[in-house]
């Protein structure tokens, strides 16, 4: 059983990725900062590296939301493999209807629902709930949001130019931006890892310590947070590409500028919630930097009906994945028939919404429709440069 929710638990590593690639890479790739496929490459191995940066979150998880231990509820792998079911199943769902909602929401929801019925009420630790979940989840996409909209407005400020004679604003390249997007979609990737690969790897820990396997109160094993970080990565190699379209064009339109100052205010957020054991939904942040953003940019729109959507999305997340998990607790209770139940139609479902999927492909060929003026940045060398520079002057003479 170990082993099974083990399996589980980096499974949902995986869709975590892929799930939440478009939290980084959504805005560079509308942009045309970065190409699709280069973009979910580079997110990958910033996911990977940053998993191993740190362990607060984890410990969050693992011994933070579920009392464990001999001071709480001896909490068992049966309970978590109905909690990650939850996870597993919201995550599915929401990634085929290219809903960016919260993978550690699922999460939660889902351990808490099982836990609750599996076990007990008792066995939840509300207060770490409600401080390092439930208040993180609320202000963190409108502080995110709000220094998104400060940031655009100032680009835009200190980007403007005017006629000296007629003092009318003259049209102004900001190309620079978009370079500049690939280093601040690159930081938002190494946060990513830095908060959601832990939350698998706290799930894997808890289990552990469930099975007397590691003692109550530690951190995770390296072995673990190896698995995780490769979990993760390979997910985010796979490609979100219906969250990444909703997420770069759903919203509002993005340019250069405002996917720089969305993604510096996401990274920042999500880089002090890491530090600070904050298990963070590392895609309501997104969500509200992109949304500040477009607010930020005059001419621009916010597609509010879009917004409502993914709002509707972050509300029933907790509960639903909660649901999910108490009905796969509630089985698994009658013994291994009902995990094999539970597995058998966890299985089916997961492919059942595959094959949906493809009935409607999204890749990186229809994702975002990129402007004809975005296109990728390209580092030329130096002697390409000085080549290109003497060929324009031969040409003067």
């Amino acid at each position: 059983m170990v082993a099974l929710v083990i399996a589980l638990a980096l499974f949902f590593d995986f869709t975590n990725g892929f799930h939440d690639t478009a939290n980084a890479m959504a805005t560079p790739i509308a942009t045309g900062a970065i190409k699709p496929k280069t973009a979910v490459a580079l997110a990958a191995v910033l996911n990977l590296v940053g998993a191993f940066l740190s362990t607060e979150v984890a410990k969050t998880v693992s011994g933070g939301i579920i009392k464990e231990g001999a001071d709480g509820i001896q909490i068992t792998p049966d309970i978590i493999f109905a909690g990650l079911m939850g996870a597993i199943l919201w995550n599915m769902i929401t990634w085929l209807k290219g809903l960016p909602s919260s993978s550690s929401h699922a999460l939660f929801g889902g351990l808490i629902g099982a836990a609750i019925a599996g076990i007990g009420i008792q066995s939840v630790n509300f207060d770490s709930l409600m401080q390092k979940v439930i208040l993180p989840a609320i202000f963190a996409p409108v502080i995110a949001g709000g220094a998104a909209y400060i940031c655009t407005r100032l680009a835009y400020a200190l980007t403007s130019r005017h006629d000296p004679e007629t003092g009318s604003k003259l049209t102004q390249k900001r190309g620079g931006f978009r370079t500049g997007q690939i280093f601040t979609s690159s930081l938002v990737a190494l946060a990513h890892g830095t908060n959601d690969a832990q939350k698998t790897m706290g799930i894997i820990t808890l289990v552990l310590i469930a099975a007397g396997t590691q003692k109550p109160g530690s951190g995770p094993q390296f072995w673990v947070i190896a698995a995780c970080a490769f979990a993760i990565a390979i997910g985010t190699y796979a490609g979100g590409w219906r969250i990444i379209r909703t997420m770069g064009s759903g919203l509002t339109d993005v340019k250069p500028a405002q996917g720089f100052a969305a993604e510096s205010s996401t990274a920042s957020a999500i880089l002090a919630s890491s530090h600070l054991g904050f298990a963070l939904s590392t895609t309501q942040v997104a969500s509200g930097s992109v949304i500040g953003s477009g607010l930020g940019r005059k001419g621009t729109s916010v597609r509010w009906g879009t917004a409502g959507r993914i709002a509707i999305g972050w509300l029933f997340t907790l509960p639903a994945a909660g649901i999910v998990g108490a009905l796969t607790a509630m089985l698994v209770k009658t013994g291994v028939v009902g995990v094999l139940i539970a597995a058998v139609a966890g299985t089916s479902a997961v492919l059942f919404m595959f094959i949906q999927s493809r009935k409607s492909h999204v890749g990186h060929h229809n994702a975002v429709e990129v402007e004809e003026a975005g296109q990728a940045v390209r580092f030329r060398k130096k002697k390409a440069m000085a080549a290109s520079r003497a060929n324009k002057s031969k040409d003067a003479k």
